[in-house]
């Protein structure tokens, strides 16, 4: 996982509340085990006219000039909630997010978002509100994300502090996620396996 420390992106405004994780990616696509190769069937449903795939939906945003190569997206309340598949922040890390802003987040959603690299904001309501008005009136205009400094930029260039858990927040400055973060004690964990064994070996 490649750490975060800051991201500076075009921002896509999907007006919608409530997006669960069947929208973020249909549960046919889920055949899969690795990360990689999500990207092309992210909000499928809404990107396409066809089951296949094969026809874009000219309506969505995702499918517009200005907000094909966007790495910031714009949401509103309950994002990600529904199932618990994984596969969603696969297929928004493989399309290209990295930072997604919404008043809240479904909280297993959270989760995987960090232990795969995307950075995930929380700005009250009105903050929300107000970046929506800038990107919907300036489409293609970008949204930056500090992470040390856990500050948002606006386009007009005004900041927004957000608040993080400093685990969270260590995890994705490293870029570790959970099984990362305990190969680092893997000597330690080791030496006292090792030690364990010797003072109690009726334990092995």
């Amino acid at each position: 996982m490649e750490p975060f420390i800051k991201h500076t992106g075009t921002a896509v405004p999907l007006d919608r509340v409530n997006i669960d994780t069947d929208a973020i990616i249909p549960k046919q696509f889920l055949r899969k085990i690795e990360r990689t190769g999500f990207g092309v069937h992210l909000f499928h449903e809404w990107r396409y006219t066809d089951y296949e795939g094969t026809t874009e939906n000219p309506a969505f945003l995702l499918n517009k000039p200005e907000y094909r190569a966007s790495s910031v997206l714009l949401a509103r309340d309950n994002f990600g909630c529904g199932s618990s598949r994984e596969h969603a922040p696969w297929a928004l890390f493989d399309y290209g997010f990295r930072v997604i802003i919404a008043p809240s987040f479904a909280d297993i959603f959270y989760n995987n978002c960090v232990k795969n690299g995307i950075l995930l904001v929380r700005l009250e309501t009105s903050e929300v509100d107000e970046l929506f008005r800038q990107i919907k009136q300036e489409p293609g205009a970008a949204i930056a994300a500090d992470l040390e400094k856990q500050v948002v930029t606006a386009p007009d260039g005004k900041e927004y502090s957000f608040d993080i858990n400093s685990f969270a927040k260590t995890c994705l400055l490293k870029g570790l996620d959970q099984i990362g973060w305990t190969l680092q004690f893997e000597e330690m964990i080791s030496s006292f396996e090792t030690k364990l064994s010797e003072e109690k070996p009726w334990r092995a």
